[in-house]
């Protein structure tokens, strides 16, 4: 009883949220039997099932004596140079802008580091110094507002609608809100519309932030999974401002590499947010392995694989947009590998989609905050195309065949 009295009080902070997106999904479809005689499609879960390059393992293999030792906190000098060369390149920063001593750090996936930079990010509330609000999409990663939520801080949902290009406005907040914002998360390309920031909007947040105050966490985890014009990065924005103020980006190999699970990401960006997060995580928060940390240099040194997973993605929304044309609000999102498909109820059309045709989708009102049809993402499913050109292909078309 002592240990429940304990749990209780931290359970209900995250009443607001419910369950997560995964636990509500199984307990939507578990009661339901897929439809016989048909092969089950799994596509809830955005996780690549690309292959990844072969020398993955030949480097972990080759450093396989580093399992031995404690890694370095902030990530190997080899990984946080491997970072630094990445992000001048892709983004065309000057040479002098970014430094691997003070500028980088490994986290275990972007997720952690998204989640932890509210630590660091938000006062403590009982210290009265104010800045309680954490600002985030809607539709929004769940990391986002759990991050919120855990440091006692109030999540605002702002909407990320076609009515805002699916990406949150939030210089049409009001100021009082706004002054009293301590974090605030962006993500481009956006997770699941598939929308990018322009330079423009992220010139905007950049000086928003800086006028108010507040931290910008930018969510970059599918960077370099786009259509056309590779996405603008925050830093890239940022170079021309001569200063990496405020700002924090976070990337990953998960989805650039098909490696989800060797949790591997970085957090780059402002060396006073950067060194107070690495701080905070050197409490607690998982370290890399040096084996692990030597992979992801080499993967992050070569950009041939990712192209060549661009070009599979491609492909896999070319089917899709044979088989839907203009169905369900289709729409070839710039970036993200995710369908974001207007089927009227997200929870009805995946409930039918399971026990008619054996295909698995996420709901989009288990992604957005809100109740019934004032959940921006009532009316969605989020499908994410993370198999073979064949099997999409088949999801799609059982789509259409169900909910037409």
């Amino acid at each position: 009883m002592r240990v429940m009295g304990l749990v209780r009080p931290l359970d209900a902070r995250l009443g607001p949220l419910g369950d997560g997106p995964f636990t509500r999904l199984d307990k939507l479809l578990n009661a339901l039997q897929p439809a016989p005689g048909r092969k089950p499609i799994d596509l809830a879960l955005g996780e690549p099932r690309h292959a990844f390059p072969d020398f993955v393992a030949k480097v972990v293999n080759d450093r396989r004596e580093e399992w031995g030792r404690y890694p370095a906190l902030r990530g190997s000098v080899e990984f946080r140079q491997a970072v630094v060369a990445y992000l001048r390149r892709r983004y065309c920063l000057p040479g002098t802008m970014l430094s691997a001593e003070r500028n980088v750090v490994g986290v275990s996936g972007s997720r952690e580091g998204l989640f932890l930079v509210a630590q660091v990010a938000v006062p403590p509330q009982a210290d009265g110094a104010g800045r309680s609000k954490v600002l985030l999409p809607n539709p929004y990663y769940v990391a986002y507002a759990g991050a919120a939520i855990g440091t006692g801080a109030e999540p605002v949902f702002v909407p990320a609608s076609a009515a805002t290009g699916h990406l949150p406005d939030y210089a049409s907040l009001p100021p009082d809100v706004l002054r009293d914002t301590a974090l605030c998360y962006v993500c481009s390309p956006s997770n699941p519309q598939g929308s990018v920031a322009s330079a423009a909007y992220l010139a905007n947040l950049v000086a928003l932030a800086r006028h108010y105050g507040f931290v910008l966490a930018v969510d970059e985890c599918y960077a370099e999974i786009y259509s056309a014009t590779p996405p603008t990065g925050a830093l890239e924005v940022c170079a021309r401002t001569g200063s990496l103020d405020n700002v924090i980006v976070f990337h990953s190999l998960s989805k650039r590499s098909s490696v989800p699970g060797l949790r591997s990401g970085f957090a780059a960006g402002d060396d006073k947010i950067i060194n107070a997060f690495a701080r905070f995580r050197a409490y607690a928060a998982p370290t890399m392995p040096g084996p692990i940390l030597a992979a992801s240099a080499a993967l992050w040194a070569d950009d041939d694989h990712v192209a060549s997973t661009r070009a599979d993605y491609a492909a896999k929304f070319d089917a899709a947009e044979r088989v839907l044309g203009n169905r369900f609000g289709f729409r070839r999102p710039e970036g993200t590998f995710f369908l974001w498909l207007d089927v009227r109820d997200g929870e009805d059309a995946t409930r039918k989609l399971w026990s008619k045709a054996a295909l698995r989708v996420m709901p989009g009102a288990y992604l957005s905050h809100g109740d019934g049809a004032a959940n921006p993402g009532h009316a969605y499913v989020r499908v994410a195309l993370v198999d073979d050109v064949a099997t999409i292909t088949d999801a799609v078309e059982r789509v259409v065949e169900v909910l037409s």
